[in-house]
């Protein structure tokens, strides 16, 4: 027995893209999720908030430093370069805070990290690293590269065909199950292939499938329902192999070293919702053309921008290059601009469910390049910034949408009855160390 196997000190996680608390309760009580029932009653499962926008891009990267994006400095999956108009789509790279793994290998211990949204291009790591979504070229997404080749012969895809998805939704069922059933062939290679002291791996199929096929899910007359059910219990199936080979290598049937978690919630999509033009009916948001072509064209009239999904910007003169609202002027806006979403509603609904100002949302050296303002929406209305939309309200082949505050966690630590995911990564290492 080697040195490694006897090593008891390890942690496991397993991140389940954009599964929510209140799912998870319901397919438990129908009997779909055994495994993960008989897992949740041996610690503690809560309700967890994550991060502003409510989603991937920002929300895993939080989960993988401990800290909001005032800190790692990705605060969507679109960013706008300094003093410009110009977006830039962050990546690995524009990480700026430490990661679990990074901070674990100053400590000499190795990780394994599989298909965590936010790391492509793969780096360099203690371990191996296989980078998730959004990863474009499977050459560019492995650390070593010894394991593309093996990854290539399970026919190893990173994500499913998303165009595909949304007007064939038999097809992204098949893919998704695939995509499924070589993650899983992934995880046994590299559980057994490196030596590591920290595992992780995430699925992304769920959020996918979310997206496409909630309606479907959550139907039991739709014809595809019974298909989804079966993801679900594949998806379990996997989950309690990934306990299973904890207990064996630690001998911890506790699973103190296992964490599982989402990084946003769900809930069914009514309408979405594009902020930008709402906000230009309100007479706050401004461009030269009608509808515009990008944020180039915004004119010096406007207040405000909206950046996808539902950060608000002030126009101020010392950050915008056309920008006319004086800094002093920011606190003013920010209330107008409160004002007109309070508003803004549907069949008598009031739509936004609560704001986050930038000193709330944010902490850390990076808070300068932060939105000014997040409005959060209710369930079923699904805000965008949407700046070439020409109706405020609209649908666009997408069945469910995510949403802010029925992310899920369970660990055998003591946590708090609501916690927030930037604590995560402390229980982690708390554990290890």
């Amino acid at each position: 027995m080697s040195l490694f196997s006897r090593k008891k000190n390890k942690a496991v996680v397993v991140g389940l893209d954009g599964v929510p608390h209140t799912l998870l309760g319901r397919l438990m009580e129908q009997g779909v999720l055994p495994r993960m029932k008989d897992i949740f009653a041996r610690g503690n499962l809560r309700r967890m908030e994550v991060t502003v926008p409510e989603i991937s891009a920002v929300s895993w990267p939080s989960f993988m430093t401990g800290a909001d994006a005032g800190r790692h400095g990705i605060f969507g999956f679109t960013d706008l370069l300094p003093g410009s108009y110009d977006l830039t789509f962050p990546n690995y790279g524009s990480l700026k805070a430490p990661t679990i793994w990074e901070t674990l290998e100053q400590k000499g211990k190795r990780s394994v990290v599989l298909n965590q949204p936010g790391t492509y291009p793969a780096r360099r790591l203690a371990g191996a690293l296989v980078s998730g979504f959004v990863a474009i070229e499977l050459f560019k997404a492995v650390f070593p590269a010894k394991y593309i080749a093996k990854l290539r012969r399970m026919n190893y895809e990173i994500d499913i065909d998303t165009n595909t998805a949304r007007r064939n939704h038999p097809q992204a069922l098949r893919e998704l199950f695939q995509t499924l059933e070589t993650r899983k062939q992934a995880a046994a290679m590299l559980w057994d292939e490196e030596e590591w002291d920290f595992f992780e791996v995430v699925v992304t199929g769920t959020d996918r499938l979310h997206h496409y096929l909630w309606h479907a899910l959550v139907d039991p007359a739709h014809e595809l329902h019974e298909k989804c059910i079966d993801y679900y219990r594949q998806v379990d199936a996997f989950v309690g192999e990934m306990a299973d080979r904890y207990i064996k290598l630690t001998k911890d049937d506790s699973l103190s070293g296992l964490f599982l978690l989402s990084d946003h919630g769900f809930c069914a999509l009514e309408k979405e919702v594009a902020l930008n033009r709402f906000l230009m009916e309100k007479g706050l948001v401004a461009f030269t053309a009608d509808p515009p072509r990008d944020l180039s064209q915004i004119s010096e009239a406007s207040k405000v921008f909206v950046l996808d999904p539902n950060r608000i910007y002030v126009h101020t003169s010392d950050r915008f290059p056309k920008g006319k609202v004086a800094p002093a002027d920011a606190p003013r806006v920010i209330e107008e601009v409160k004002a007109a979403l309070n508003e803004l509603e549907y069949d008598g609904k009031k739509l936004v469910r609560r704001y986050f100002h930038r000193e709330e949302a944010y902490h850390g050296p990076l808070v300068a390049q932060a939105p000014d303002l997040v409005a959060v929406s209710i369930d079923g209305f699904d805000f965008k910034g949407a700046i070439d939309r020409t109706e405020v309200f609209g649908h666009f082949g997408l069945s469910g949408m995510h949403n802010q505050d029925d992310a899920f966690l369970w660990t055998t630590k003591n946590v708090d009855d609501v916690p927030h995911i930037t604590q995560v990564a402390g229980l982690v290492l708390e554990h290890l160390n």
